[in-house]
Formats: C-alpha cells, sequence, structure tokens
C-alpha cells in the first residue's frame, strides 16, 4: 500500500484525479485505466491523457503563483480577444471567494482591461 500511495503521490493532483474517477467507475485493471481516462475528458482515452497534462500544468503554476496570479494572467491573456462586460460577468459566476473576484476585478481595472 505505501508504494501505491507514493506513486500515486509522486503524480500530484492528477494522480488523484484518476483514483477517484477510476474508483467511481467499478471496473478494475486495464479496463479500469482506459474508462477512467476517457471519463475524464472529451474525445475519449486521448483526452483524458491530455486533460491529466493539463492539470498537472495548472497544479504546478498554482503551487508557484498562486490562484489570484494565476486567474489574473488567465484573464489578462483572455481580455485581448474577449468583451470585458462577459469577462466580468464570467468573474462573477466562479466558485471562489467574494474577496478574490473583487482582487482580480480590481486588478483588472488597473491593468485596462
Amino acid at each position: 500500500m505505501d508504494e501505491v500511495v507514493r506513486k500515486v503521490a509522486a503524480l500530484g493532483l492528477p494522480g488523484i484525479i484518476l483514483v477517484v474517477t477510476m474508483a467511481t467507475t467499478g471496473l478494475a485493471g486495464a479496463a479500469a485505466i482506459t474508462a477512467a481516462l476517457a471519463f475524464l475528458g472529451p474525445g475519449g482515452m486521448l483526452g483524458g491523457i491530455a486533460l491529466l497534462g493539463v492539470t498537472g500544468l495548472i497544479t504546478d503554476a498554482l503551487a508557484k503563483v498562486g490562484i489570484e496570479q494565476l486567474l489574473l494572467n488567465i484573464y489578462q491573456y483572455r481580455s485581448q480577444r474577449e468583451g470585458r462586460s462577459a469577462l466580468l460577468k464570467e468573474i462573477d459566476r466562479l466558485p471562489i471567494s467574494k474577496d478574490l473576484a473583487r482582487s482580480l476585478k480590481e486588478s483588472l481595472f488597473v491593468i485596462g482591461l
């Protein structure tokens, strides 16, 4: 058990997502892995593998800069391509604290969203 825990822990959040998904499918072995990966993302198993990779990148970025800076960078990038009012409404709908939403909006106004 300790060996499994160490290996899954080495994967980080993607490993946890894979374990939870495998547990919810009720399958075992290779079928469980295939079903879990297919369940994780659009595009079947390949989409699931891509989602695990993206999840790993997001986890790494969160660990380095924190959620506020990561969201701010994402919205800065998107503000170059999308409308201001749509992004502000989207921020209101995010499942984040009111303080974080307010801080994010204020930062975006300062940088000239």
